[in-house]
C-alpha cells in the first residue's frame, strides 16, 4: 500500500491533467512549443504555492527522458548541489544523458550563490528549472535571469480546486471506494485551500483520517481545518452581496462595519488581492480629491499583501479599511469622468482647436497650428484665458470650480 501523501499519490502524471495552466500548455503556448519541437531550455516558475510548479518540472524530466534531481533551497546547501551538477556534466560529456536540476524556493539562495549555476547552464550541462514564490526580477541575479525563461504559473482557480478534489476522490491512487464528500464540504476545501491545491488534498486526506464515515462531512473537516465553514461563495451570489456590504459600509464612513465584511470575507477565504483591488476602486471613486492621499495608501496596501501574503497582509487590509472608512468622501471625480466619457461617446469628434495643436514642422506652422496659443507660464499664477474645449463643447464644465 503506496502511504505516501494524497497529493504525491494523485500528481498529474501527463500535461493533459495540469489545471489552471493554460497559458502554459494550451495549443500554441510557450511550453507547448518546447514540447512540440522537442527543446528543452533552462526556466524559471514564478507562482504562489501548491499551483502546479514542481509537477510541470517532474513532467518536463518525465517528456524529455531526462535525469531529474530535486532540491529544496531552504533545505540544500549550494556546496551539495555543484557535487549533482558536477556529476550530471560528467554524464553528459560521457553518454549524452540530460539531467533536470529543480530547485525549490531558489529565492532562497543569495545571489552570490546563484552564481554556482551560471557555468553549467551556460554549457548547457544541466537543464535548471527553478521555482520561486517570489518575483524573479528582485530575488535572482541578472545573470541568471538572462540565461533562464521566466514563466508566471497562475493560482489555481475555486473551479480547479474542486476539480482536483473530485479526482482525488475518484481516483484509485486517491480515496476511490474508500470515501465520498458532501457537496458543502467539497465547497467548504476550495474555499479554505486559496488556490493551493496541497492544502485542499492535505486537509481532505487528514478528514478521511478522522472520519468514521464513508461519507466526509462538514463536521469533520470544520474540526480538522479548526476552521468554521461561513455562508461565503467566492463564485455566487454572497460573494457579491459581501463586497457590496463592505464598499457601503465605508462609504458610510462606518470602521467598524467595514472591518466586519472584511473579516468574514478573509476568514472564508476570499482571494486578499481581490479585497485589495476592491479598495483602491473605492479610493478613487468615493473619496477621490477629498483626501489624494488615500489611492497612495490604498496602492501601498496592495503591494504589502502581495509581498506578505497572509496572515501577515490581513493587517494591512484592516488598515486600509479603516483609513478609507474615516476619509473624507467625494465622487466628484467620478461623476466628472462620466460625464466626460458620455461625451466623449455621444458627441461628435470634434477637431481640436488649432491654437492648442502641436506644430513640430514648419508646414504644420504656415497651415495655423499653434497659431495664437497662450503660454501659461508667462502670465501671473500661470493662469491665461484661453479655450481647451473642442467648438461643440465650447464653456463645458464636468468639475466644479
Amino acid at each position: 500500500m503506496d502511504k505516501s501523501p494524497l497529493a504525491d499519490r494523485i500528481r498529474p502524471v501527463c500535461f493533459e491533467e495540469v489545471l489552471g495552466q493554460d497559458h502554459l500548455l494550451g495549443p500554441g503556448c510557450p511550453i507547448r512549443k518546447q514540447i512540440e519541437k522537442n527543446r528543452l531550455f533552462s526556466m524559471v516558475f514564478f507562482g504562489p504555492p501548491g499551483s502546479g510548479k514542481t509537477t510541470i518540472a517532474r513532467l518536463f524530466a518525465k517528456q524529455f527522458a531526462a535525469h531529474f534531481i530535486s532540491f529544496s533551497a531552504a533545505m540544500s546547501s549550494i556546496t551539495e548541489i555543484k557535487k549533482f551538477m558536477k556529476k550530471a556534466e560528467e554524464q553528459k560529456h560521457l553518454y549524452g544523458h540530460e539531467t533536470i536540476v529543480f530547485i525549490d524556493e531558489i529565492h532562497r539562495f543569495n545571489k552570490a550563490q546563484q552564481d554556482a549555476f551560471l557555468p553549467y547552464v551556460e554549457k548547457g550541462s544541466i537543464i535548471l528549472i527553478g521555482a520561486t514564490t517570489e518575483n524573479p526580477s528582485f530575488e535572482l541575479n541578472s545573470s541568471l535571469l538572462s540565461r533562464v525563461k521566466v514563466y508566471m504559473v497562475n493560482p489555481l482557480s475555486f473551479d480547479d480546486i474542486r476539480k482536483i478534489v473530485k479526482r482525488a476522490l475518484n481516483s484509485e491512487k486517491g480515496l476511490a471506494g474508500k470515501h465520498t464528500l458532501t457537496t458543502d464540504g467539497l465547497d467548504f476545501i476550495a474555499n479554505i485551500s486559496d488556490g493551493d491545491a496541497r492544502v485542499a488534498l492535505n486537509a481532505l486526506e487528514l478528514s478521511a483520517l478522522a472520519s468514521h464515515r464513508d461519507n466526509i462531512d462538514l463536521k469533520t473537516l470544520e474540526d480538522i481545518v479548526q476552521k468554521k465553514a461561513l455562508k461565503y461563495d467566492k463564485q455566487g451570489e454572497e460573494h457579491y452581496n459581501i463586497i457590496s456590504a463592505l464598499h457601503k459600509s465605508l462609504r458610510g464612513s462606518n470602521a467598524d462595519a467595514g472591518l466586519y465584511w472584511l473579516a468574514r470575507m478573509l476568514e472564508a477565504g476570499e482571494d486578499p488581492l481581490y479585497i485589495a483591488r476592491r479598495l483602491v476602486r473605492f479610493a478613487v471613486e468615493d473619496v477621490g480629491a477629498a483626501d489624494p492621499q488615500a489611492l497612495v495608501v490604498a496602492i501601498a496596501v496592495k503591494d504589502a499583501v502581495h509581498f506578505m501574503g497572509r496572515p501577515e497582509g490581513d493587517l494591512a487590509l484592516a488598515e486600509c479599511v479603516v483609513y478609507l472608512a474615516r476619509a473624507p468622501k467625494s465622487n466628484e471625480i467620478y461623476l466628472a469622468y462620466e460625464a466626460a466619457k458620455q461625451d466623449a461617446l455621444e458627441t461628435q469628434a470634434a477637431p481640436v482647436p488649432m491654437h492648442i495643436r502641436n506644430a513640430p514642422t514648419r508646414l504644420m506652422k504656415k497651415l495655423g497650428y499653434g497659431k495664437n496659443y497662450k503660454y501659461p507660464h508667462d502670465y501671473p499664477n500661470t493662469k491665461v484665458s484661453q479655450e481647451y474645449m473642442p467648438e461643440n463643447l465650447k464653456n463645458k464644465k464636468y468639475l466644479k470650480d
